[in-house]
Parts: structure tokens; sequence; C-alpha cells
């Protein structure tokens, strides 16, 4: 199941700069692993936020809310989560869809 997933991130008042480049370090490293597990298929930033858009995918709700949660700047985060269906003009829709 693919997810359209918004993710804004709001530091800590009392952090100061290598507070928040050793997290985002982590954070960089962990995504790897999302990556190579194949659940962050795209993943955009909103040019002048630390805020992101990303698709995302997930067996469900729960799996997803996992991934998530083991993100090193989660506690940081203010997530959106949109469930995505197949729409039938789609262009790049899967042959097994047709019927959809």
């Amino acid at each position: 199941m693919e997810f359209l997933v918004n993710i804004k991130i709001t530091w800590p008042e009392n952090w100061n700069a290598s507070d928040i480049e050793k997290v985002s370090l982590e954070e960089r490293e962990h995504i790897k692993g999302v990556i190579a597990k194949g659940v962050m298929k795209r993943m955009w930033r909103v040019p002048g936020r630390r805020e992101n858009w990303g698709l995302w995918e997930a067996r469900d709700a729960t799996e997803l809310h996992y991934f998530l949660s083991q993100l090193p700047v989660f506690p940081y985060m203010d997530i959106q989560v949109h469930p995505l269906a197949v729409h039938p003009v789609d262009p790049l829709k899967p042959k097994d869809m047709e019927a959809f």
C-alpha cells in the first residue's frame, strides 16, 4: 500500500547547530536501510522549510507507523499520512488494475 507522507520538523529551541547536525546525520544513515527495504520510494523537499513530502510503501498503516517511529528525528516530527489508491486515468497504473 502506498502512502503520501508530509513531515515537518521542529527542533527543540534549546538545541544548537551541532545537536541538529548529530541527529540529522543519524537520520541519513538510518534512512538508507529504509530505502533498501523499499519502504521509502521517493522524497521531495519543500524549499525554504524544514518539511518534506515522501512516497512510502508498507503493508498497512501499522507497518508504516513502525518505520516512521524508528526514525531518529521522529520525536521532532509533525506527520500527516495520506493513503493512496489507484486512479482510473493514471497512465502508470499497473496492468492488473485495468478494471478500476
